[in-house]
């Protein structure tokens, strides 16, 4: 088959040989044939050798590379990818694992599968396409997971409608696949979780914070913890199985505090020594000074996009500054960004800057990251989005 190509500018094919998955439209020379969004493209450089093959879509990011060899890209092809991530999880130990039923199975870019999420809840497998060429292929990818060896999955949904904007309004972002994937009851680490895939977060859980949960747990024995935008209540959780003295889940939603209070109540009984506070995270910070032994301060992404950089920097610096001056001397704080836009080191200054505006003296104990089963491609950084600190403060 004969795809339409793009053709790059002379020197812009260095990233590409490099193995970095994006093309940006300044980097384009010129296309030919008239591809659509969502079509395949072949990629050359300006002398006409061949470099790549990716999904086209109009704007910055003008093409998303999937396959550095050039071959058909038919129902084969993508079996073999979803398949290799599929085994790399299984040998991380995620497979059959009854302890943990939920973690990632495809991590977009970071598995050479750029626009593709697919996450697995104990059977149900939740799809998010963030591209349009992969939101055409989500009833394939359904049916190759259906038939993947020693990969148990009883539904397959497409959760795409606030990541994929399609114009035709008949086109169902969130859409069953096959099988029946509503809701899923998963454990983590021995915890158990209900988590409705419809109306909850992503995919429906904050899968990359597994491993930061559990370190959590770690350090809150005989602690008042806040869980400040704490969704759920995956952090307090944790925080009530490391011995925790009490625990408050603090964020706007009413709904989702409910079900942190369910959630508690169902793993530690009624008598849990747990709250659910419904409040502005800057308002419950301003109410809290000097009271807690452990926060956990993790917000929704302040930027998504490059040019709300500085008004996000702003903002994880003021947030910051209130979680330490609610602290206790001596006190825990966990802190994260997801922006992905706001680098490791763009964080660390942030924080920095909310500390020195407290005078506290504060470590740096551990710097957190995302876990194995959201791989960062070394050739594509831009993978590398979770960051997080815990630090010391006296």
């Amino acid at each position: 088959m004969q795809y339409p190509a793009v053709i790059l500018k002379s020197g812009k094919e260095r990233s590409l040989r490099r193995f970095h998955l994006w093309v940006f439209s300044g980097a384009i020379k010129k296309i030919m044939g008239k591809p659509v969004d969502g079509d395949i493209v072949e990629v050359f450089d300006n002398d006409n050798n061949y470099l790549a093959t990716g999904h086209y879509q109009k704007g910055s990011i003008t093409v998303r590379i999937f396959s550095f060899m050039q071959r058909a890209i038919d129902e084969d092809f993508w079996t073999e990818k979803i398949t290799n991530a599929v085994d790399a999880r299984r040998n991380l130990g995620f497979l059959n694992n009854e302890e943990t039923t939920v973690f990632r199975l495809i991590h977009g870019e970071g598995d050479n599968l750029p626009g593709l999420i697919a996450d697995y809840y104990n059977g149900v497998v939740v799809l998010q396409a963030h591209s349009a060429g992969m939101f055409r292929h989500l009833e394939l990818f359904a049916k190759i997971f259906r038939n993947i060896s020693g990969l148990k999955v009883t539904g397959v949904l497409s959760k795409s409608s606030s990541t994929i904007h399609q114009k035709d309004d008949s086109i169902e972002g969130d859409k069953l696949l096959w099988g029946e994937a509503s809701l899923s009851h998963v454990t983590e680490y021995g915890i158990r979780f209900d988590v409705d895939h419809i109306t909850g977060q992503k995919t429906g859980f904050f899968i990359d914070q597994r491993e930061n949960r559990k370190l959590v747990g770690q350090y809150s024995k005989d602690k008042l913890v806040a869980n400040v935008f704490g969704y759920t209540g995956g952090f307090s959780a944790f925080a009530l199985q490391g011995g925790a003295k009490e625990v408050n889940t603090v964020d706007i939603s009413a709904k989702a505090v409910e079900m942190s209070n369910h959630i508690m109540k169902n793993n530690f009984g009624e008598d849990v020594k747990h709250k659910g506070v419904t409040m502005d995270a800057f308002e419950f910070f301003k109410q809290s000074k000097g009271k807690y032994g452990v926060i956990v301060l993790d917000p929704p992404a302040f930027a998504k996009h490059r040019d709300a950089h500085s008004n996000a920097m702003k903002a994880y610096a003021r947030i910051n500054k209130m979680a330490f001056e609610a602290l206790q001397p001596g006190g825990i704080l966990f802190t994260f960004s997801c922006s992905q836009v706001i680098t490791r080191e763009d964080f660390r200054k942030a924080v920095f800057t909310g500390a020195a505006q407290t005078g506290r003296t504060v470590r740096i104990l551990h710097q957190l990251t995302q876990p194995a089963d959201h791989p960062v491609n070394i050739y594509h950084p831009e993978t590398e989005y979770l960051k997080g600190l815990v630090l010391m403060v006296d």
